[in-house]
């Protein structure tokens, strides 16, 4: 195994395609953005990490609304963070979020919890952007593409001036916002992350212990490709304490025919969609799972999340952003994994990619 000297992800030199010599050395990327970025600048990338990762905790984010603030309340019950800082155009509500978290650190482990502007992006670990437009009742994520990312030309800039380590997307739609970011950013892909279909993934999960009664997290389980309509659940690899969800029907003695599976899957996707027609917005659940993610990265855990990253050559996909397994620590993404796949998964991730691809077509970046 080697590393791609600028985002850090572990390739198997044998399968890489994108490699280039420098100073009589051979070095390989996991992708070609990142050989351009070697390409513009090696020196920059051969230089180790320095810092201490685990002293200041910073997390900046950017939008105040629900899910930011949401957010920043999980967080700060998490004790992951020894600063907090929410940054909004509604400076007032940001003010009001931060005396109110303020008032319960007494209860919590210390941290700072602040308003702040762009310049507070400044050595933060991970800048989480919640920023744009929600999602209103009969809309798609996908319906706010547009809106949003006229939203993002302005805040990405100003949030790479000051060079965080690491941005977390979870505006939506997440996955194409996590491509837009990318470009605007110029970063490396390990470092743009999209919230992508973690929480979806813990719909599903539920929703299987549910009908098989045991607890959520013996039940493993993937949905991957776009956080929306067209994502994919992997249910050749869903396993219940290690035995396959199949195994486990005849060991359970219910029946799972395909209308069950087909009801679970629906309850997924549209969970979103009745959540907001009953309150207006999504927000507890993905407050949790950004903590998951913020939680891995600032442990260095290593651990494996179905985020939204930028793909190359997995299963014939290139050039998207849509969510498959990764291993997430310090650096960000270390590494994609390439889940087995049957014939009808790796068919419907392929046509998620492409529903993803249309709607990237129609924007300007």
């Amino acid at each position: 195994m080697v590393k791609d000297p600028v985002c850090g992800m572990e390739l198997n030199e044998a399968q890489v395609k994108h490699q280039l010599q420098y100073m009589g050395n051979s070095y390989y990327f996991c992708a070609p953005g990142c050989k351009a970025l070697f390409e513009k600048d090696p020196e920059k990338y051969l230089k180790p990490m320095e810092g201490d990762f685990m002293g200041e905790r910073k997390v900046a984010i950017v939008g105040a609304g629900q899910v930011g603030a949401t957010f920043a309340f999980a967080l700060m019950i998490s004790g992951l963070a020894t600063n907090i800082v929410l940054i909004d155009q509604d400076s007032e509500r940001a003010e009001g979020h931060v005396m109110d978290l303020n008032h319960g650190l007494s209860f919590v482990q210390p941290s700072r919890v602040y308003v702040g502007d762009y310049s507070d992006c400044r050595d933060a670990n991970i800048v989480v952007v919640a920023a744009g437009a929600g999602q209103k009742a009969g809309e798609t994520r996908l319906d706010l593409v547009r809106k949003n990312t006229d939203v993002f030309k302005d805040i990405i800039p100003r949030i790479v001036r000051y060079n965080p380590m690491t941005l977390l997307i979870v505006s939506n739609p997440v996955d194409v916002l996590t491509y837009v970011a990318l470009k605007f950013s110029e970063y490396p892909m390990n470092r743009i992350i999209g919230s992508g279909t973690v929480l979806d993934t813990a719909r599903f999960r539920y929703l299987l212990s549910r009908h098989c009664e045991v607890d959520p997290r013996n039940v493993h389980a993937y949905i991957i490709g776009e956080h929306g309509d067209s994502e994919v659940p992997v249910w050749s690899k869903v396993s219940i304490g290690g035995v396959s969800f199949d195994q486990y029907c005849s060991i359970c003695g219910k029946r799972c025919p395909e209308d069950v599976r087909q009801a679970t899957f629906d309850q997924v996707r549209n969970a979103a969609y009745e959540i907001i027609k009953r309150k207006g917005a999504t927000n507890f659940a993905i407050g949790l799972a950004l903590v998951r993610i913020v939680g891995s990265i600032l442990r260095d855990e290593n651990s494996v999340l179905t985020v939204s990253t930028l793909v190359d050559s997995y299963y014939d996909i290139s050039d998207v952003c849509l969510s498959v397994p990764v291993i997430l620590n310090r650096n960000g993404i270390s590494r994609i994994l390439k889940i087995g796949l049957n014939e009808s998964e790796v068919k419907k991730l392929q046509a998620s990619a492409s529903v993803l691809k249309t709607v990237i077509k129609t924007i300007q970046i």
